[in-house]
């Protein structure tokens, strides 16, 4: 299984705006700027994180974006769920594939067993745990820096 870039940006952009402290958010000029995107694909990216309700803007017109729910409510199968209709491994597990071969097919179980294990570690893994990562390699840069 393979991300989409609009995911991959998708989460960048989440933890950019997370790890954000300011109650003014952060722009999208420099979510762009610091997670090295193009202004105007982010662009598309941001719209589609305000519709899935997972990121508003913090005021007015001239604010900056936040995140919608806290860090440890928002997962990281939410955020490719506001790109992508569903999580599917291979198609004989799809929703909409009618596998002509599921009845006689060995690996059919298995692979609705790894799709679903894969969503579940989708829906168990939070921004806040990602933010906790990021902290960690943060202070792990710092330390290096510093010797």
């Amino acid at each position: 299984m393979k991300f989409s870039t609009r995911t991959r940006y998708g989460l960048r952009a989440i933890l950019e705006i997370a790890l954000n402290n300011s109650e003014n958010g952060i722009y999208q000029k420099d979510i762009a700027a610091n997670q090295n995107l193009s202004y105007k694909y982010l662009d598309h990216i941001i719209n589609s994180l305000k519709v899935a309700g997972l990121v508003t803007k913090a005021g007015g017109r001239r604010s900056g974006y936040i995140l919608a729910c806290k860090p440890e409510e928002i997962t990281i199968y939410d955020i490719h769920s506001a790109f992508e209709p569903g999580v599917c491994v291979v198609d004989c597990v799809s929703e909409n594939y009618q596998c002509q071969r599921k009845d006689i097919c060995a690996l059919f179980g298995f692979w609705g067993n790894l799709n679903r294990q894969f969503v579940e570690i989708l829906k168990s893994t939070t921004i806040q745990d990602i933010m906790n990562e990021q902290s960690k390699l943060g202070e792990l840069v710092q330390t290096t820096l510093c010797k």
